[in-house]
């Protein structure tokens, strides 16, 4: 995590000096978009980057949480989010914003793949021109502290991207997110970050959702839900699915300067994600197998810290992989309690987006990079075959990355496959909580009653005898570390306090009837996942999930209405 700094921005002017749109002054605005950003209607955008649209403002917003940690990285006094004209900007009316800053915001257009394969279907018109941000529209773009941060309402109305939508999010799905992005950066995951949410005093939504102790797996009622927008907040919301859309448009030469308007993306998103990774002075298609090279390490690397803190995205197309490699677009995610290799909290997401099934996942949304950078390279055989070998040599360097990561987990100094399968196994067939096993194996426990915890029912003695003889040979494999230096590096890979839904649906209900405590209670906690926390913190949230959770609707399983 970053370390504190004293805030040096306490004013909204003084906010918005920071100013900076390098999206909108470098790349293209789509040529039919409305002059006042009165562009809230479906209708297909055939060019341009981004449409600029004007938000549609909650009324009666109130404030309902922020997070200090990324206002003191960003520099902002925490008084900002009672500022009127900040409340109204961050709550979706920029007639509020101040110069520099521009009183329009935007929204973007993208393609969507899954596992490689190009869809249109979710495009009303069937053409992949009317399919993108559909109430994502950014409103900021500045430099703090010498870092350029984009800044996006979630909720902030319809845009040209809506599908016939209402645009807004409820204030359920923007808790989760709102907790969700700060607990995976205090677990060391790269992630889109949280600035704010305020909720709607007036508006509400309608919403299909679970009934209580419902056992279904679709919803089965409709809920009014109060209206809320939070904010995320990224070094820019550029997806893979950006790229592929102008790809597509440019293999089918859909306008004349199609091509052009590829080059341009790529070269924006080298210049807002990967400047400092990338030569500028190397030739064009030498910087665009560079950045094939860094984002699948990225990518790589970011599945790998999924995997070990437990986290399951639920629905990694392309439209939902970040192209700076971080973690982006908290609707149908999920983390592990009870251990399941195919675990999936989303009903729609099926096998292939499960738990351990991402890391496939993530070589068919680098296909789909892949595919979309091969234009640029049409002209140049060795970029070609660079960027083909890095496609190619994808999933072996996903399985030693993986490796290094079990072994990270287990204290190991080398990787040892067979000792990883054999624990998985027994964890499956013990049926044991994901978090809580890691956790007690930090403290290099030499008989299994100090794993006994993690369990959710008890074992049979050979499952028992199983259980000894892997920890045997476990510890075989430690014995000439130093176990206290052993245990505080495991500490470290293995949190104490993960996400428990039934532990945040409470949070959200209770947020529904205008009572909070709850929602900063679990952000306080979340927010310091590796420490041991107060005796009374660890008999709350370090607990297995209850059985009664156990198949609920809203809780082991849900729609990704929001």
């Amino acid at each position: 995590m970053s370390e504190t700094r004293q805030p040096t921005i306490s004013t909204f002017e003084g906010f918005a000096r920071a100013a900076d749109y390098s999206l909108m002054r470098s790349l293209d605005a789509d040529p039919d978009a409305t002059a006042d950003g009165d562009d809230r209607r479906p209708r297909q955008v055939f060019s341009g980057h981004f449409v600029p649209v004007d938000p549609t403002a909650l009324p009666e917003p109130a404030y309902v949480a922020h997070s200090p940690a990324l206002f003191s990285e960003l520099g902002l006094s925490d008084d900002l989010v009672h500022d009127d004209a900040f409340r109204r900007v961050f709550s979706g009316d920029l007639s509020a914003a101040q110069a520099p800053m521009r009183r329009l915001g935007w929204a973007t257009g993208y393609a969507l793949s899954i596992y490689g394969t190009e869809y249109v279907q979710q495009c009303p018109f069937g053409t992949g021109n009317g399919y993108g941000d559909g109430r994502a529209i950014s409103v900021f773009e500045g430099v703090f502290a010498g870092k350029r941060w984009e800044m996006q309402l979630k909720g902030g109305g319809p845009t040209p991207y809506c599908r016939g939508a209402d645009g807004r999010a409820v204030l359920r799905s923007s808790v989760r997110e709102f907790l969700a992005q700060e607990h995976m950066h205090a677990l060391g995951v790269p992630t889109s970050r949280s600035l704010t949410l305020y909720v709607s005093k007036t508006e509400t939504v309608r919403r299909p959702w679970y009934s209580p102790q419902s056992r279904a797996s679709e919803p089965d009622i409709f809920v009014d839900n109060p209206a809320a927008i939070s904010t995320r907040v990224a070094p820019s919301f550029l997806r893979v699915g950006q790229l592929e859309l102008f790809a597509r448009r440019a293999r089918k030469g859909a306008h004349p300067r199609a091509l052009e308007e590829l080059r341009q993306i790529v070269l924006h998103l080298i210049e807002r994600e990967y400047a400092a990774d990338i030569d500028a002075d190397l030739p064009f298609e030498d910087r665009v197998v560079a950045l094939a090279a860094t984002f699948r390490a990225r990518l790589i690397s970011l599945v790998a810290h999924w995997l070990r803190v437990g986290y399951c995205q639920g629905n990694f197309n392309s439209d939902n992989c970040a192209a700076g490699g971080f973690t982006l677009d908290y609707g149908p995610f999920g983390f592990c309690e009870q251990f399941d290799p195919v675990f999936q909290p989303w009903i729609g997401g099926g096998r292939h987006f499960s738990f351990f099934n991402q890391p496939v996942a993530a070589a068919a949304n680098f296909h789909s990079f892949c595919t979309a950078l091969s234009p640029l390279l049409e002209d140049d055989p060795e970029a070609t075959a660079g960027l083909e070998e890095l496609h190619s040599s994808f999933a072996a360097q996903m399985e030693a990355e993986l490796q290094s990561m079990w072994a990270t987990k287990l204290g190991l100094s080398a990787p040892h496959p067979e000792l990883v399968t054999a624990l998985l196994q027994l964890m499956l067939e013990t049926k044991v909580d994901y978090t809580m096993l890691f956790r007690a194996l930090c403290d290099l426990p030499e008989d299994v009653s100090g794993l006994k915890r993690s369990f959710y029912g008890a074992p049979s003695r050979q499952l028992e005898e199983r259980w000894q003889g892997w920890l045997l040979r476990w510890r075989e494999r430690i014995s000439t570390a130093d176990p206290a230096e052993v245990s505080a590096r495991m500490k470290r890979a293995n949190p104490k306090y993960t996400w428990r839904e039934w532990l945040v649906v409470p949070a959200y209900e209770r947020a529904m009837q205008g009572d909070y405590a709850l929602v900063h209670e679990l952000h306080e906690v979340l927010r310091s996942p590796y420490d041991e926390q107060s005796p009374q913190t660890a008999a709350k949230y370090d607990q297995r999930k209850p059985e009664a959770f156990f198949n609920a609707g809203g809780v082991s399983h849900y729609s990704c209405s929001s």
